[in-house]
């Protein structure tokens, strides 16, 4: 009988192959741990401004008091977060943990109609919102059950003199504050200042308490809140602890933190994961400002940084990346998409530290798999599971597949969410009585246990009977000297059914699409070649950087003639990636 967990025997020396999620029963508890642990160590840096892990503790505290004590706010109510990465997440973030909310993370980027859905589908009965946006949720709060609104400014928080100038020229200089009235709406430092002085609640939380109501999207078009329990994500955090092992030193460690903590990626792997290290997360407000964040990097001193593909390809682009001191760098984790082997080599001769590349959604708090940390060289896997996951391919019927066989793959283990909520019927499509989640993903493993992604099913082109997979397509143009990005999808075609057509911003002006036409005719056999080139100067990209292949089918769609207009709906409704 074949090893149902071939991958233990490949596991970095030391990794063992269950973790014991019972030490620690809530993120509270990890939090205080990591308070009192490293009082005076650095928890969260903004615009040149830290907060060490006791200010974090005092003033988190002080905002669980009064969501307590003058809102009345107690266990399983939800407040919502619409900010970008400042000081004021993780107070509020924490502060809400502490008085046993659930937190329902907001894209601040959001329309008013995609706000008001998620807030009524959520029920949250408060806000805490970024004045920049209040204007969005102006326009979506009558139709929810939000009472109570707390408006911060980008200056809160950094002191005077620089905070108020901040706030100033963001508002009055830059005009990035549309007007807005929310009457009855607290500003974030009175509520500090209030709940100063109240007590703090003492709240018993337990592994099945909900503290996170994640939205991710489906593919009909309606998000859906993932129930992240406390022991769901406790659990991922130790996972992630042990397959880190020795690398990092707790207390010592800052990782850069571009990717929004509102995403489930940069929350787990970046604010949990180091507040169990009791080390320092470098906020990057606007990561799509690449010559600041670039100058930031210079700036600072920095064992790690997570992000996406197009992330980690826009900072090589910039000509002042080379100048900085990788010397200090550990751990460069990527995810949220393919990791595009163009993009990892080059990272690897720049930089001297591998990619490493993890897998996972928002269903499964996200990490499933991740490959091991001494890595040497881009291998195209996204690893091997997780300690304490269990992880198989399955076919259309459900039977399990051999080791070198195309299924999708399914994924089981203490990380994986409890179901969507109110929502029992879609729970059901993806997580069965046994545990198992359906991913939406087609994998293949090999002999030693290692996984690769071969695509999500709704993204797979159908040539003549043939599957072509847009990760491989992507992969293999973004390898052209003359490509900055590239993106790939399946257009109708009366004669094959389906074909593909690529999008592509150019590095090289001078590119023309019969040059990589050729190029594609030289690296990839017939029904996979590309019959369609359209230029772009950029591609439709998520709050995150990932390039978002739907939308681009969508305007094909909406062209109403020549190729891809007619395509057939997606088959399968899937979960969303990391």
């Amino acid at each position: 009988m074949a090893d149902p967990r071939p991958w233990l025997a490949h596991y970095p020396p030391g990794v063992p192959a269950d973790i014991d999620v019972d030490v620690c029963p809530s993120i509270v508890a990890m939090f205080e741990e990591a308070c009192a642990r490293h009082p005076q160590r650095p928890a969260y840096s903004s615009f040149g401004v830290t907060l060490t892990w006791t200010e974090l503790d005092r003033l988190s505290a002080g905002f669980a008091a009064f969501l307590a004590n003058e809102w009345k706010l107690g266990k399983g109510d939800r407040l919502a977060i619409m900010l970008p990465n400042l000081l004021q997440y993780p107070i509020a973030l924490f502060g809400a943990l502490r008085a046993g909310l659930t937190v329902v993370n907001v894209n601040p980027l959001y329309t008013a109609r995609e706000l008001q859905h998620q807030l009524a589908d959520s029920g949250a009965k408060s806000i805490v919102v970024l004045e920049n946006f209040a204007a969005t949720l102006e326009h979506a709060i009558d139709h929810t059950e939000v009472k109570h609104v707390i408006v911060t400014s980008i200056g809160d928080q950094l002191g005077f003199p620089k905070g108020p100038l901040i706030s100033f020229a963001v508002k009055y200089v830059k005009k990035m504050v549309p007007r807005w009235s929310l009457p009855g709406h607290l500003c974030f430092g009175d509520v500090l200042r209030k709940g100063a002085w109240m007590p703090t609640p003492n709240v018993q939380l337990a592994h099945d308490d909900v503290a996170f109501l994640q939205y991710t999207g489906g593919t009909t078009g309606v998000a859906k809140g993932a129930m992240l329990s406390h022991g769901n994500m406790v659990a991922n955090t130790l996972q992630l602890a042990a397959w880190v092992g020795d690398l990092f030193t707790r207390g010592e460690e800052n990782i850069i933190t571009a990717l929004p903590l509102y995403h489930i990626f940069s929350l787990t792997v970046n604010a949990l994961f180091m507040m169990h290290l009791g080390g320092e997360n470098i906020l990057i407000a606007n990561p799509r400002d690449i010559p600041d964040f670039t100058n930031i990097l210079k700036k600072n001193r920095w064992s790690a940084i997570t992000g996406v593909n197009t992330l980690f390809n826009a900072l090589l682009n910039h000509p002042d990346f080379r100048s900085i001191d990788f010397s200090r760098v550990k751990f460069s984790l990527a995810g949220g998409m393919a990791v595009q082997r163009a993009v990892a080599e080059r990272w690897k001769r720049t930089t001297g530290i591998p990619l490493i590349e993890g897998y996972g959604l928002t269903e499964t708090s996200p990490v499933a798999t991740a490959n091991p940390l001494d890595i040497k060289d881009y291998t195209g896997s996204i690893g091997l599971p997780l300690p304490s996951t269990d992880v198989v391919l399955r076919d259309e019927d459900g039977h399990d597949l051999p080791a070198g066989e195309a299924g999708e793959m399914c994924v089981r283990g203490p990380q994986v969410m409890q179901g969507y909520w109110n929502r029992q019927d879609e729970t059901s499509e993806v997580l069965d009585a046994d545990g198992w989640l359906r991913t939406g993903d087609i994998a293949r493993m090999d002999e030693k246990g290692f996984f690769y992604i071969v695509d999500r099913k709704k993204d797979m082109i159908l040539v003549s009977g043939f599957n072509v997979y847009p990760n491989e397509i992507e992969d293999v143009v973004a390898r052209h000297p003359g490509v900055l990005e590239v993106a790939a999808i399946g257009v109708p075609d009366e004669h094959s059914g389906e074909v593909v057509k690529l999008f592509v911003v150019k590095r090289d002006p001078s590119l023309s699409e019969a040059a990589l036409k050729q190029f594609c005719h030289d690296e990839l056999t017939g029904y996979k070649r590309p019959k369609y080139i359209e230029f772009r100067k950029e591609l439709p990209k998520s709050n995150v950087g990932k390039i978002l292949r739907r939308a681009l089918r969508d305007e094909e769609k909406k062209r109403g003639s020549g190729p891809g207009t007619r395509r057939a709906p997606d088959q399968t409704n899937h979960p969303d990636e990391m």
